[in-house]
């Protein structure tokens, strides 16, 4: 089983970490089974956030009692000290705690430094000293956002996207991290469901020691299968080295990652969703794909206004409009029978 440490911070952990968004789906008991199981399996990191609605709540309810057993992380989507202060004592509550591993700055537009006018960086500051998160971290989907946290080096872990679809920019960024010693928090390693074969996503981590891979679980199922890894880790063979390398010529260009910057839309087009549907439809199956509400997302999309929030909002530059529309037209033909997957 490998063992991951997160650059300066010191923490250690076995090479698969538990994604908690995911749970906010599920019942509470379920949630908690599950986090019972992956802790049994292995799994001593557990990544959730302000935002995920319940997720903390179940968070802390599956550790009462044992917190010194496990390494928690969460995140703030806060503007403004009153807020990060409120995010704070909301998350120590939930969790059950009075510590919080890894507290993080989430989805940020910048680089939030001391003195800059927010007071963020402060508020991470005196909650650190105060002893109230033990560890200072951030996450962005924005590359060159990404890029200046490492250089700023007043953040000891980062969270970004990273899989084998990522490019050679996002491995210089890994990189990067590693030599700055800044633990690396690998978020989306599926891509947003994306990626299907979870051998060949493991595999392509191997040549990664830096990256903690958080993968989001809301299914015994899936649990499992990350952890049949811990201690059977796929390797790189050239039969799975060929399929990535087939995977990142299908997927190169634009397409949606589904980070959701580009949400809320103000037309209540299901955006993340409804811009990756051509691809679900040719790399999943394809019944749940077209349910009567699949069919009433897509068909929102005739309501678009052309505001173009999404497209300003969208960290890969996508012409969100264009891209709706082209699935949309695509779904459409699909439905008739005109065109096949």
């Amino acid at each position: 089983m490998r063992q991951i440490t997160l650059g300066r911070t010191g923490i250690t952990t076995p090479q698969n970490a538990f994604g908690a968004l995911p749970i906010q789906r599920v019942s509470m008991e379920e949630a908690v089974r599950l986090l019972h199981r992956a802790y049994e399996g292995g799994m001593t990191f557990y990544d959730t956030a302000r935002g995920y609605t319940d997720s903390e709540v179940k968070v802390g309810a599956a550790f009462d009692g044992m917190r010194d057993k496990v390494f928690i992380s969460t995140k703030t989507h806060c503007s403004t000290p009153e807020v990060f202060k409120r995010d704070l004592e909301t998350s120590l509550k939930n969790l059950r705690t009075d510590y919080i591993d890894i507290y993080q700055l989430h989805m940020v537009p910048q680089c939030y430094r001391p003195g800059d006018g927010t007071g963020l960086y402060e508020c991470l500051e005196d909650a650190k000293r105060q002893g109230m998160i033990r560890h200072i971290g951030i996450t962005t989907h924005r590359l060159p956002v990404a890029m200046e946290i490492v250089e700023s080096g007043l953040y000891e872990t980062l969270q970004f996207p990273f899989s084998y679809l990522s490019a050679d920019k996002d491995i210089a960024l890994v990189k990067a991290c590693k030599e700055a010693n800044i633990g690396f928090l690998g978020m989306k390693g599926l891509s947003g469901g994306l990626i299907t074969r979870s051998d060949a996503a493991m595999a392509f981590l191997e040549d990664y020691d830096n990256v903690l891979p958080l993968w989001g679980i809301q299914k015994m199922s899936e649990l499992e299968e990350w952890l049949s890894y811990m201690d059977e880790t796929p390797v790189m063979t050239e039969e799975r080295r060929a399929f990535i390398e087939k995977e990142r010529q299908e997927l190169s260009g634009d397409f949606c990652r589904g980070c959701g910057y580009c949400m809320p839309c103000p037309q209540g087009i299901e955006i993340f969703n409804a811009a990756r549907m051509t691809l679900f439809l040719k790399r999943a199956p394809v019944g749940p794909n077209i349910t009567p509400a699949k069919q009433a997302m897509m068909e929102k999309i005739d309501s678009c206004i052309n505001c173009r929030k999404c497209a300003s909002h969208c960290p890969y530059e996508l012409d969100t409009p264009a891209l709706l529309k082209k699935n949309l037209a695509f779904y459409r033909r699909f439905l008739a029978g005109e065109v096949t997957t």
